[in-house]
Order: C-alpha cells, then sequence, then structure tokens
C-alpha cells in the first residue's frame, strides 16, 4: 500500500484521535459543623457552607471560615495532585483521553465555639461587620 494510501486511510482515525480531547475536572467541596459559616477561598468569598468550587491548579489553598459565635478559622489546606496530573502524564489525561476525568476534594471542619468573656468593642465591630457580610451573600 502506497505511503499517501496509508495516510488517507489512518486521516480519519488521526482527526479522531486529536478532537476527542480528554478533560480532567477539579472540584474543591468546603463543609462545616455546623454548617452555614461564611467560606473565602485565596480571599475570593465562595459563600456558606456547604459551599463547592472548580478549580485549575493543585496545591495549597488559604481557607478563611466564620460564623457568628464562632472562632474564625484560617486554615492551610494543601490539595494533593494526583498521578495522571503529573508532567508528562498530565498532557495525555487533559488532552487525549477519550472519556472525562472529575479529581473531587471535600473537606470538612468542625468550629470551635468563640468564649464570650474574650469578646470586646473590637470583636463585637468585628462580628457586626461579619454578620453584614454574611446578610450581602446570596443563594
Amino acid at each position: 500500500m502506497p505511503a499517501r494510501l496509508r495516510f488517507l486511510t489512518l486521516l480519519p482515525l488521526i482527526l479522531l484521535l486529536v478532537t476527542s480531547s480528554g478533560c480532567v475536572s477539579r472540584r474543591l467541596t468546603i463543609r462545616t459543623d455546623p454548617p452555614g459559616a461564611l467560606v473565602e477561598v485565596d480571599g475570593e468569598r465562595l459563600g456558606l457552607t456547604p459551599v463547592s468550587m472548580d478549580f485549575t491548579y493543585y496545591g495549597e489553598r488559604e481557607i478563611t471560615l466564620s460564623a457568628p459565635g464562632y472562632e474564625t478559622e484560617v486554615i492551610r489546606q494543601p490539595i494533593p495532585t494526583p498521578w495522571y496530573q503529573v508532567p508528562p502524564f498530565d498532557f495525555v489525561s487533559d488532552n487525549f483521553l477519550p472519556f472525562r476525568l472529575t479529581n473531587r476534594h471535600d473537606f470538612t471542619y468542625r468550629l470551635r465555639p468563640r468564649d464570650p468573656s474574650h469578646d470586646d468593642h473590637d470583636n463585637l465591630r468585628n462580628a457586626a461587620n461579619n454578620f453584614r457580610s454574611q446578610a450581602q451573600v446570596g443563594p
């Protein structure tokens, strides 16, 4: 079989492989006990728990949790990279798999009640500002 005819025979298969690109979707879900805490991830306000977000890059995230009557928590949460997202495997999983990969990370945090004896004027003002921020977050 001549090379040109062989190429023309394989051309539909090559086009199918190139256009049927794989994809990895990454999703982060944050829950709290009790639910309803305001969540910020890397300074971006997400909403009240439980809340989810899509993300592109792995690594460490700064998660801030605040709720009335509870201590505000700032957590440095690492999000590990799965083996299929490490170079050179990521090139194949992002571009050539004929199916979709879903990588989900689910984190649950227990909030600590605030000791009311430690509240002073500044803390009460901060709590009021926090309440206002939570009231402005839509569903």
